[in-house]
């Protein structure tokens, strides 16, 4: 419960009709896209400017009131969910597109701007911003550069952090910081901007980002390759990039998701295909049928059954629209989608798959797998019923079972989602309590009262 005292301030800071404290309205920001509990906040604002949000920031440090910033809330980590009884501040009424300039490449932005929005407006002045979060459509720059979203693209074009060329933010005393800047090159004073990349709103509120932008390949060409075996897939995913070929993008559908999909979308994809990989390659246009023709060679060599070239950009839509199916249809199978991280060396992914299946079938659970397999990002989909205690227990043995063997293979526990709530009790054993501690003693200075999305990352230490 808050005070009225406080409700007061927040109302007069951000006008009354920002602020929501009925039960509908906590009950809405109670949870987000991750599979975890709710909690509910006491208290929801949402500014409209700059200032008002900066004075958000400095009252809740003021009068130790946990502060959860939030755009979409789409995170898949749980890294929106509020503490219980503290504040929520929504950011999507900072959705303004500030600057996007042509002669120097770069754009400055609010955080609450929708990244589809953004990036349409980009394509529109004949510039690129790649990252492509599956979640575009809906999810905010904020988010992406706070979760260091990636895409389908992050195999050639990176993910959020390789396009942050700086970020003004708040700290705890509602004082702007500002980090970066709009040159090609930087390098005044601590990174401050690289900090602020991946913190999952734990060391400062956004206030305002500085984007890079890059010109759009001259062409590109997209493929569908259909394997008879999941191995076979895999190795021809190694085999691409020991071939020294960066696809834009190189994407992993297993036969469970073939299917699932092809029942959702009736697209006419190979239902009984084992594994099918998704292909596109892009630049000058002679490096780009240079490409397509050894991926397809390669695709061959591992015993691809056909290699399927689109003609044009209908059927390139096609193939990428199933490729953006994966998730949704999966997700209508049953009542819970857990939709897991795990990244592995690419040399490794063979070695996941058949870890995949094992544990699968030791715990008796449906497991789709797709995922950007060219830079590892594999997506294990559990498909589940929560309200199945039974069930539910042999899922969170699975989810362990997951994250300890890509560990093993030298990978690491998230690739684009992030660790929120959902992985912070495996981070230690990626990089070792030594790590968390010097993460803790660094917070404990920014962050002095610990009101910025405590637990987030480090865990219940913080909590």
């Amino acid at each position: 419960m808050i005070r009225d005292a406080l409700k007061n301030e927040f109302q007069r800071i951000v006008g009354k009709d920002n602020v929501m404290t009925e039960p509908d309205e906590l009950h809405a920001y109670s949870y987000d896209s991750a599979v975890l509990d709710q909690t509910q906040p006491a208290i929801v604002v949402r500014p409209e400017n700059s200032e008002s949000l900066g004075q958000v920031v400095k009252l809740c440090n003021e009068n130790g009131l946990k502060l959860t910033v939030r755009g979409a809330g789409t995170n898949l980590s749980g890294g929106t969910i509020p503490h219980p009884g503290g504040v929520v501040c929504l950011t999507t009424a900072l959705d303004k597109i500030l600057e996007i300039n042509e002669e120097d490449l770069y754009a400055v932005v609010q955080p609450g701007a929708v990244t589809a929005k953004f990036a349409a407006q980009v394509a529109a002045k004949g510039l690129l911003y790649p990252p492509d979060p599956g979640s575009q459509a809906v999810s905010t720059l904020g988010g992406n550069v706070a979760e260091n979203a990636g895409g389908l693209r992050a195999l050639k074009y990176g993910v959020t952090k390789d396009y942050v060329m700086g970020v003004d933010f708040f700290d705890v005393n509602g004082e702007l910081i500002r980090s970066g800047g709009k040159t090609v090159k930087c390098v005044t004073g601590y990174n401050l901007a690289g900090l602020m990349v991946a913190s999952e709103g734990t060391l400062g509120v956004f206030e305002k980002l500085i984007l890079k932008l890059v010109p759009p390949p001259a062409a590109y060409k997209a493929m569908m390759a259909v394997f008879p075996d999941v191995m076979d897939a895999s190795r021809a995913v190694a085999a691409i990039i020991a071939n020294k070929i960066v696809p834009a993008t190189l994407e992993f559908m297993d036969n469970f998701t073939i299917r699932t999909v092809e029942n959702f979308r009736k697209a006419g994809l190979p239902v009984d295909a084992a594994a099918m990989l998704l292909i596109e390659v892009d630049g000058h246009p002679a490096q780009v049928e240079d490409d397509a023709a050894k991926v397809e060679s390669i695709c061959k060599d591992n015993k691809a059954l056909s290699v399927r070239v689109a003609k044009d950009d209908a059927e390139r839509n096609a193939v990428w629209q199933a490729r953006r199916d994966a998730l949704p249809a999966l997700a209508r199978v049953r009542p819970t989608t857990v939709l897991e991280d795990a990244t592995v060396p690419r040399s490794k992914i063979p070695a996941m798959m058949q870890a995949l299946d094992k544990i699968a079938k030791k715990y008796d659970l449906t497991i789709g797998t797709f995922g950007h397999a060219g830079d590892g990002n594999l997506h294990p989909t559990i498909l589940t019923d929560k309200r199945d205690q039974k069930e539910w227990h042999r899922v969170e043995a699975a989810i362990d079972a997951i994250f300890e063997e890509a560990l093993a293979l030298g990978g690491t526990l998230s690739g684009e989602h992030g660790i929120g709530l959902a992985k912070s009790k495996y981070l230690k054993n990626e990089y070792g309590v030594g790590t968390i501690n010097y993460s803790r003693r660094m917070k404990s200075v920014l962050d002095p009262n610990n009101i910025l999305n405590p637990g987030k990352i480090l865990g219940p230490l913080l909590a």
